[in-house]
């Protein structure tokens, strides 16, 4: 199992599935053949339970338009840098991120209801501890437990909320499946249910409504575009671009953009679409 988690930790590995998803994704729209992940399974092996993090299925599936890390300045002004971990960056360069103005952190607690990452303790504290506002994060996995049961082990084991003003309310990784089916095998009205069900439970447990990260290509397919949680959840949109594009329906602003998944030792990088103030004032609730 520890060989296992190094291997799954391998920062070369994801750099290399990541270069691979994207070059694949060139020829085959060069060839006009739609980038799916259908189209690139044959050449890449489907990961370990456990492994993913946020944006591994937005990656294999919608790639990069344009240059993401090159974002106007208009759109940085009034936005709050921040940063989302995983196993896969283990011992990350907090001080580093600090100095580059970075204020707060997601790191992923828990996965389905088996998976806890080994290093969240860790990484969920010394963010804190550097001065960062920080949050959990679960990979959903609506295959293998229901919203509900996943909505508990993520509270059990990392994903409260406190108001103590420097903890974010938890987050619900909802994306592309990198283990098999799209919507991991669920209509579109059984999705809605499942979503339900979590967002549901975790305010019951913890007083807040769960953030929900997630893809406008994903919510369309898997959701059939429902727009029902836009009035009460926090939308994370993902989408690597110099711009969060059509954001998924029901939602008329975004709360966090993930611009970027091509962080190494310090993590993906992302936008809170406030000022450090309105950020510390999301925190507090």
């Amino acid at each position: 199992m520890d060989a296992m988690r190094r291997s799954i930790s391998s920062r070369y590995g994801r750099s290399r599935l990541r270069l691979a998803v994207v070059l694949s994704g060139i020829l085959l729209t060069a060839a006009g053949v739609p980038a799916t992940p259908a189209a690139t399974a044959a050449t890449e092996p489907a990961p370990v339970r456990g492994s993913a993090y946020m944006g591994i299925g937005v990656m294999a599936h919608d790639g990069i338009t344009g240059t993401p890390d090159v974002v106007p300045p208009a759109t940085r002004a009034g936005q709050t840098e921040g940063v989302d971990v995983s196993s896969h960056q283990r011992d990350v360069a907090w001080s580093t991120l600090w100095s580059s103005g970075t204020r707060w952190a997601y790191t992923k607690a828990t996965e389905g209801t088996s998976y806890r990452n080994p290093y969240f303790g860790g990484q969920y504290e010394a963010a804190y501890d550097i001065g960062m506002v920080r949050g959990a994060y679960h990979f959903a996995t609506p295959d293998s437990g229901s919203g509900t049961a996943q909505a508990d082990y993520f509270v059990d084991h990392g994903g409260a909320w406190s108001a103590d003003g420097r903890t974010l309310p938890g987050a619900l990784d909802i994306e592309w499946n990198p283990y098999g089916d799209s919507c991991y095998g669920k209509s579109a009205a059984g999705m809605v249910t499942w979503i339900g069900d979590f967002l549901g439970r975790y305010r019951a447990r913890t007083g807040r409504d769960a953030v929900i990260y997630t893809s406008t290509s994903w919510w369309t397919l898997c959701t059939g575009g429902y727009r029902g949680f836009g009035s009460t959840n926090p939308l994370w949109v993902a989408r690597y671009a110099t711009s969060p594009g059509t954001l998924p329906a029901g939602w008329s602003a975004y709360t966090m953009w993930q611009y970027t998944s091509s962080g190494a030792t310090v993590g993906d990088h992302d936008r809170f679409n406030g000022s450090p103030d309105t950020l510390g004032e999301f925190a507090t609730g």
